[in-house]
Formats: structure tokens, C-alpha cells, sequence
């Protein structure tokens, strides 16, 4: 098993004809994950490389059964995108797309919770299920299949935490890339529930980062509903306050959403905090022997 995708995965991708979109999908397809159809509106009857084009998600899902769908469209556009894919019913969206206002984002995260539908993102590089499905951008070939759950805030710093595993002889049931934006789709509570729920996920590896109170919420939510081990990671020791890192939401405001307040609150619950994405790997190691 996985979480979020897997060889069920039927995806259908918004924005299919842009350069992007096109790039992706197509490495997301070569990896195995099964690309049923994209979306753009006025292209419908086209095909991308064999992938058929629809005008709409509903015209998608209604001849492919797409159940998930990649956005690749444009930032103001991408909140449209989204209503979009989940008024087609489309169970599982995966947002890639920068810079979508954050005002949007309020009002499409109260949308989508009456619904039920899933969003990863925005702001994020996916969501990689090793061996069975990659649904984003991320480096498929750097990681390896297994049972350590990994989910993360940054993307570049799952790759290599993801690669450290690999390197030891482990690997990953799922990586989830739930971006760095202010208001996500996907909180680390909502992907750790669904890890703890999953029989094959063993161990749980969180990457936060500075800005928030997202990684205080996740180490309550261990400390009350977690049965599994989770390690972690925090990114921004070094960085000065008040000062954006990156990310829209990577910024201290005060003492609040320092790196060292959100390593103590981990700690605090008994998980273990690596000082470098080599350490959290060689830690995770060391738990399973």
C-alpha cells in the first residue's frame, strides 16, 4: 500500500499542453504512473504524445475515470483549476503551481474540506509513491521503495533526505511534498493520520522549516495519535528573524516560529530532531535495527 497515489492512480493533468505540464507528465508516465488525460481549455481533441486533450475535468473523467489530477496552470488561474477538478469529483488534486494568492487559498481550503476532496499544495513538488506512481516533479530515480513514510514542507530537502535513505538501504512507501505556502491544502497532521493509518508506512520522517506553528501542531498530534516513530528535521537555524527564507510562509515573526522553538516542541513528545538530513537518515537507520 501507499498513500495518495498508487498503481490505482488514474491522472488526468491541467495545463497538459503547457511547457511544464508537458515536461512533467510525461516523465510522471515514463516512471509507470498511469497519465490518462490532460485539460485545456479550447485544445480539446488534441493529444500530448499520445495523452488525449479535453476542453474540461469533467469531460476528462467522464471517458478516461481519471481520479486524481495535476495542476499545472498559471496562479491566477490555479484556485479556478482546483474548484474545477473538484466540482468533477476528481478525489485527489495535486497543485504545483507558485505564488497562488493567499486569499484564494483561504476560500478553496473551506471549499474543499465540505467536499471531502484532497489537495496537496500549492507551492509543493507532489506526491511520490516509489515504484507505483510519481504525481509532480519530483526526482523519482534518487529514491528507492520501502516503508519510511516521508513528508516535508521543502522540496529540494526531501530529495536529499529521500536519497540519504536510499543510500542506507532504505526507502519510502510515500513522499509528500506539502509545500511551504501560508494556507496548504494538506497540513503534516492530515498526511501523518494517513500514514499512521497505512500498514506499510513503518516510520515517519517530518521536514519543517521556519514560520508557523505547523510542526507544533504535528508533534501534539504525535504525542496524542501516533503510534509509529517519527523523526524530524527543522531547516532555518541560521536564518534572521523577520526575514522571509524562500518560502511565502518561512518567516519568524518575534520568538514565534523559530527553528530551535519548533526542534523543542518536537523533542518534547520524544522525537528524534537530525541536525543535517544526513543525521535524520542515519537516525531512522539506527531505529530499525
Amino acid at each position: 500500500m501507499a498513500i495518495l497515489v498508487d498503481k490505482d492512480t488514474r491522472l488526468v493533468v491541467q495545463g497538459l499542453t503547457g511547457s511544464e505540464g508537458r515536461f512533467h507528465a510525461l516523465r510522471n508516465r515514463a516512471y509507470g504512473t498511469n497519465v490518462v488525460a490532460g485539460v485545456t481549455p479550447g485544445k480539446g481533441g488534441q493529444d500530448v504524445d499520445g495523452v488525449p486533450v479535453f476542453d474540461t475535468v469533467v469531460a476528462a473523467r467522464e471517458a478516461t475515470g481519471a481520479n486524481t489530477s495535476l495542476v499545472f496552470v498559471p496562479a491566477r488561474f490555479a484556485a479556478d483549476a482546483v474548484y474545477e477538478a473538484a466540482d468533477a469529483g476528481i478525489e485527489t488534486i495535486v497543485c504545483i503551481t507558485e505564488h497562488v494568492p493567499v486569499h484564494d487559498m483561504l476560500r478553496l481550503h473551506a471549499y474543499l474540506r465540505t467536499l471531502g476532496t484532497t489537495l496537496v499544495g500549492p507551492n509543493c513538488p507532489g506526491v511520490l509513491s516509489p515504484g507505483k506512481a510519481n504525481v509532480g516533479i519530483m526526482p523519482a530515480e534518487v529514491y528507492a521503495e520501502g516503508t519510511i513514510g516521508l513528508v516535508s514542507r521543502s522540496g529540494t530537502l526531501t530529495y536529499q533526505i529521500g536519497y540519504e535513505l536510499a543510500q542506507l538501504g532504505l526507502g519510502n512507501s510515500t513522499v509528500v511534498g506539502i509545500g511551504g505556502d501560508p494556507i496548504a491544502g494538506s497540513s503534516f497532521v492530515d498526511v501523518l493520520a494517513r500514514f499512521e493509518a497505512d500498514p506499510e508506512t513503518e516510520r515517519v520522517v517530518l521536514v519543517g522549516e521556519i514560520g508557523g506553528d505547523e510542526e507544533e501542531k504535528a508533534a501534539r498530534f504525535v504525542a496524542e495519535s501516533m503510534t509509529k516513530p517519527v523523526f524530524a528535521y527543522i531547516a532555518g537555524f541560521s536564518a534572521p528573524p523577520g526575514k522571509t527564507m524562500g518560502h511565502a510562509g518561512a518567516i519568524v515573526s518575534g520568538t514565534s516560529g523559530t527553528a530551535q522553538a519548533k526542534k523543542e516542541a518536537l523533542e518534547a513528545v520524544g522525537i528524534a530532531v537530525g541536525t543535517t538530513p544526513t543525521e535524520v537518515a542515519a537516525l531512522v537507520a539506527a531505529a530499525g535495527r
